[in-house]
């Protein structure tokens, strides 16, 4: 079976994300997609983020169960369910419970190998974009962890995270002030098209 697959690619800088039209119904049929193969991690720059725009979400994520939590990072663990698991932000009814903002970089940038957008030469722009964020995320994710760790601040010991939260606040701003340059090398906003064949079940690769 084939069908059109709308795409849409945002540059918000940081924040950018790719929404796929295709993900509501999900040729894997199981309700979880692939959600279902991954655990959101959490770092500083998304920290920083929801901190601004949603304060109350970062207490809710560490109140959740089955967490790994690090000096500067917290993974929200998959939990088991029927013959495999689910990611603890997905609904069966409604697909993830986070707007896409809010998402932590894997969870706004993965779009599955079957559509594998990448390989579109007149999308050669956008790759070279996420590729080039990827590297700049944890360049300044390693940045501010370093200097968080150095100052004695961890995650790790629930009393000292109000003062990671306020010292991490001024090391986002400083880091994220001076924008790099390929940001502007994308539009804000660009919608594509692409056909692609579709397989179902565990037959659509993740």
């Amino acid at each position: 079976m084939e069908r059109d697959i709308v795409l849409v690619f945002h540059n918000q800088g940081l924040r950018s994300y790719i929404e796929v039209d295709l993900c509501p119904q999900c040729p894997r049929l199981n309700d979880k997609g692939c959600c279902g193969y991954y655990s959101p991690v959490f770092y500083p720059t998304d920290l920083a983020y929801i901190i601004l725009n949603r304060p109350g979400l970062v207490d809710h994520i560490f109140s959740l169960p089955h967490l790994t939590i690090l000096d500067a990072s917290v993974t929200v663990n998959s939990l088991v369910d029927d013959d495999g698991y689910r990611c603890q932000f997905h609904s069966r009814q409604t697909g993830c419970l986070l707007p896409m903002m809010l998402r932590e970089s894997v969870c706004r940038h993965f779009v599955c190998p079957g559509i594998g957008w990448w390989e579109e030469e007149s999308l050669s722009h956008w790759k070279l974009f996420f590729d080039q964020l990827a590297e700049y995320e944890i360049a300044v994710n390693n940045r501010i962890s370093g200097e968080l760790k150095r100052r004695g601040l961890t995650l790790r010991v629930p009393e000292l995270r109000p003062t990671f939260y306020r010292e991490l606040m001024p090391l986002f701003k400083k880091e994220t002030e001076a924008k790099p340059g390929f940001f502007s090398l994308c539009p804000d906003r660009e919608k594509v098209v692409l056909r692609r064949r579709l397989s179902f079940g565990k037959d659509w690769c993740l």
